[in-house]
């Protein structure tokens, strides 16, 4: 069994490294079935590294590495190793090619995962230690997966090993040597690998594993942040999807833009700009609503004001807001004229010239408009409409069909989905489409032909219903295989499923509210438009740089960058701050203040960082390079380190969980442990003054980090 695991260790080795070093082994079923024995030999140590990739796995319903190539070739190298009379020379040939690169793998990964490019969250790193205690100490259970989180009460350690009791719950009233869950974390804690990473640990209560840091470790990580990739090196690696489509913003053609858009594009923006940090490729949908009756309506009315449209360009269209109104009004009360437009709403769909060009004028006119919108906040998007889906949609219908899903329903065509009353309508009773046609269509070409792993849909709770229904439909038509249900079922389900393991998200988000508890409108109950709700943030921010007496210190492009900076950021943050799930009530001087959870707070914590760092005349960079030491003797240098070091789980989280609130509470707990550790410990003038200039200077760059994911541009003097 030994010569085995020797056998198999370069060649599942190298395909980790291939992946990120974090591969989902497990879930391969040859692996899962190999003899306990091996799996709690040399190769646990490869095995063990699926633990952190096995619990997004679980979180996120994806099965993704049964389907991936590295771990088919994983796979066939067990299988191989498995029967060495047939395959013994092709495994020997793979093992001799790789083996040094695979054992300096294995010692990066048991001592903490140094190894340049490839290390990962701090609290990957001690699961990994833990996983491989779980594998020697039970080796019976090779399904368990550690359960790490930060301790709560940092007295007791920084980590937390949390498995005992599960484990007690399993073996209790077994033959079994552990009496308790005491004895169980008591061995855990033994059986733990010898790591510069672990100072010591601890046992409280039930088994709680408490585990404690070198303190060297943890200045060499905080360091590392300033050296080599910095902080490119602590993306998270662990997300086993490479590619994501996030469709967001998503506004109406021939419509302005109002803050009821606002969420889904600021929200989106910050999951895309996460998800691309941890080195998914992202697909940045504007689904606008380019398609549809209005469009008759729109174009009739042009050419009736308007006969010479195309000479005058876009002043025939004007003030979108105006001229979508007055062909609304129109519509609604002239007979003769709501006839015409809908027989322009054929003519447009049937290909005619005039109708097509009016229709792509009035697009244009539209776009142009949303990109004032998006060039104020930096958001990228690619649009592709509801009229690209067009053409592709009777193919999906007959995939439907095929499935036996399409009923007629007085007179439409519909899906009925198990918990919805109400049917989901495909076909109306005129034969002609809908969104949900288009939704479905869209989906369908996202998985097919953008090879999408991962599709995330952002907007608003009031559509929860409608993507559930379209989820499950597509789902029952063999789309995607959905969301797995845990453990070894799961793989073996998704292997069986003849659909790809696709996650599907809906991230919905509350109301913007005024000050009232309404949803947020001007006196005269109009929709606000964004761009002005934008550019009054701006120059209220102005405002304030202007009473701070910066107008007469700094050139006027640097007022406007910072107002722009402020102004924006404010409105950014005070969305993403909270829960997305919750309404927030939309207030320019919360937002701009000074003090508290704000942005404007937050970019004055990275600028006083900034500041001091000027103050002591030295450059950080030159410190580091002459092989200056960052120390952290102090407890509040400690501390401040240590939430350094967890910003890569907390992006983890953020992303896991899509909640970008989770980011925003760790730069906010950030800025305060700068805080009181400045308080403590001096700076400049200090005989650890270089040290304490390491720690401010990795300060900044974290900060820097969150405030790039959350798209706020951060500030280096106010």
């Amino acid at each position: 069994m030994r010569c085995l695991s020797n056998q198999l260790l370069p060649v599942v080795t190298p395909c980790l490294r291939c992946f990120g070093s974090y591969a989902r082994i497990s879930s391969v079923p040859q692996v899962a079935a190999a003899p306990a024995a091996l799996r709690s030999s040399a190769a646990s140590a490869v095995l063990r590294t699926s633990a952190s990739a096995s619990a997004f796995t679980q979180r996120s319903g994806l099965s993704w590495l049964s389907a991936n190539p590295l771990s088919a070739r994983v796979a066939a190298a067990v299988t191989a190793a498995a029967k060495p009379s047939r395959n013994s020379v092709s495994v020997a040939a793979m093992a001799s090619e790789s083996a040094a690169a695979a054992a300096e793998a294995v010692k990066s990964i048991e001592i903490g995962g140094e190894e340049k490019g490839q290390e990962g969250s701090v609290r990957d790193l001690v699961a990994q230690l833990v996983s491989q205690s779980l594998a020697k100490t039970f080796p019976d259970l090779p399904d368990l997966e550690p359960q790490v989180t930060t301790c709560n009460n940092p007295k007791f350690g920084d980590y937390q090993c949390n498995n005992a009791m599960g484990i007690w719950s399993r073996i209790k009233g077994t033959t079994t040597e552990f009496k308790n869950p005491n004895a169980i974390g008591q061995a855990i804690a033994k059986n733990l690998s010898p790591s510069p990473m672990v100072e010591k640990t601890s046992i409280a209560g039930p088994g709680f594993v408490n585990i404690v840091l070198t303190q060297a470790w943890l200045e060499q990580h905080v360091s590392g942040v300033l050296t080599g990739s910095g902080i490119a090196a602590w993306a998270p690696r662990l997300l086993p999807v490479t590619r994501a489509v996030v469709d967001f913003s998503s506004p109406n053609i021939a419509k302005e833009m109002h803050v009821g858009h606002l969420r889904s594009t600021i929200i989106g923006d910050t999951l895309a700009r996460m998800l691309e940090y941890c080195h998914v490729e992202v697909l940045r949908r504007n689904h606008v609503g380019d398609w549809g009756t209005q469009f008759g309506m729109l174009i009739e009315y042009l050419f009736d004001k308007f006969p010479d449209w195309e000479t005058v360009g876009d002043q025939a269209i004007g003030d979108l807001q105006v001229f979508y109104k007055a062909a609304k009004k129109r519509f609604d009360e002239d007979a003769e004229f709501k006839d015409t437009a809908q027989k322009a709403v054929v003519k447009l769909q049937g290909g005619e010239e005039e109708y097509r060009k009016a229709w792509a004028k009035i697009c244009d006119v539209s776009r142009k408009e949303f990109d004032l919108v998006y060039q104020r906040l930096g958001i990228k998007l690619e649009e592709k409409g509801e009229s690209f889906y067009n053409s592709r949609i009777p193919a999906a219908l007959e995939k439907l069909k095929e499935a036996g899903l399409v009923v007629e329903s007085e007179g439409a065509q519909c899906i009925f989905v198990e918990g919805h009353k109400v049917p989901l309508i495909v076909v109306k009773s005129d034969g002609g489409f809908n969104y949900a046609t288009t939704d479905l269509t869209c989906l369908l070409y996202r998985i097919e032909e953008e090879k999408a792993q991962w599709i995330i849909y952002v907007t608003d709770v009031g559509q929860t219903q409608h993507f559930d229904m379209f989820f499950k439909a597509a789902q029952k038509a063999g789309f995607y295989a959905g969301k797995a249900k845990k453990g070894k079922a799961a793989a073996a389900a998704a292997a069986d499923s003849a659909a790809p393991a696709i996650r599907v998200d809906h991230v919905g988000f509350g109301l913007v509210l005024g000050e009232d508890g309404k949803r947020f409108r001007t006196r005269s109950s109009e929709v606000v438009r964004l761009v002005d709700l934008l550019d009054e943030a701006v120059t209220r921010a102005k405002q304030g740089l202007v009473e701070r007496g910066r107008e007469g210190e700094w050139k006027e492009e640097e007022v406007n960058a910072a107002a722009a900076a402020l102004g924006y950021g404010a409105v950014k943050y005070a969305d993403l701050k909270n829960n997305r799930l919750t309404n927030y009530t939309f207030d320019y001087d919360q937002m701009l203040d000074m003090k508290g959870n704000t942005a404007v707070y937050l970019l004055y914590a990275h600028a006083r960082i900034c500041s001091i760092i000027r103050k002591s005349g030295k450059n950080v960079q030159e410190i580091v390079q002459s092989g200056a030491k960052l120390r952290l003797d102090h407890p509040s240098e400690r501390a401040l380190a240590l939430e350094l070091s967890r910003f890569s789980e907390v992006v983890e989280s953020a992303v896991q969980d899509l909640l970008p609130n989770t980011l925003c509470e760790y730069l906010y707990n950030l800025s305060g442990s700068f805080t009181t550790f400045y308080t403590n410990c001096q700076v400049v003038g200090n005989e650890y003054e270089e040290s304490r200039l390491i720690l401010c200077e990795a300060t900044a760059v974290v900060m820097r980090k969150c405030f790039e994911l959350l798209g706020i541009t951060p500030l280096y003097r106010l």
